[in-house]
């Protein structure tokens, strides 16, 4: 069985994909850690309810990225981690960490890599670059994650279809439910 560590920033939704996953069997490992680099998110409920060791670590208390990825790997150090599943994580991870789990760290991304990616392309922004290219088919992405921004192996993709009409949030509504699928699939796959 595998030790997995989830970082999220957000409402946790792409993390409960995993948990449910583990919980049910078709992922033969653990959530064992929880990283957030934000206060108040849901996703630290979503961690309190399963009975999940999880801290948060925000930029504030650290002076960069850097010591942030320190303390971090300080805090994973004893939990012997196989995988690092980054699951709507809105940070850089710096190579403090890409080369300490190197090929152990995945990140789902809510587009068909390499289109809309990279620094700054998260949340509503890929969806609304997307729309403004007239683009009729985007998608969602695993992917390893090296030092660049999103730039890493591509493990799988899916595809949504772009609708006449689509507003940013439609689109991120109906490629979420795609991501909530693909990724859990994928840990499972890498838990093997």
């Amino acid at each position: 069985m595998k030790n997995i560590a989830i970082f999220a920033s957000g409402s946790g939704s792409d993390m409960q994909s995993v948990i449910d996953a583990t919980l049910s069997g078709q992922i033969d490992g653990r959530v064992v850690a929880v990283c957030v680099n934000k206060e108040g998110i849901f996703a630290i409920e979503r961690a309190k309810k399963h009975n999940i060791d999880y801290k948060v670590f925000t930029l504030k208390e650290y002076k960069d990225n850097v010591s942030r990825d320190k303390a971090i790997s300080a805090y994973l150090k004893d939990k012997n981690i196989d995988l690092i599943v980054l699951a709507g994580y809105l940070a850089i991870v710096t190579p403090v960490l890409v080369d300490e789990y190197e090929n152990r760290i995945i990140n789902i991304h809510p587009s068909l890599i390499p289109k809309h990616c990279g620094v700054g392309m998260y949340g509503l922004n890929v969806h609304k670059s997307v729309i403004a290219s007239k683009d009729k088919v985007s998608g969602c992405t695993v992917h390893y994650v090296d030092h660049g921004a999103d730039t890493g192996k591509i493990i799988a993709q899916r595809e949504v279809p772009v609708m006449e009409g689509d507003t940013p949030e439609s689109l991120q509504a109906r490629i979420l439910e795609v991501e909530h699928v693909l990724l859990p699939e994928i840990v499972a796959k890498l838990c093997k």
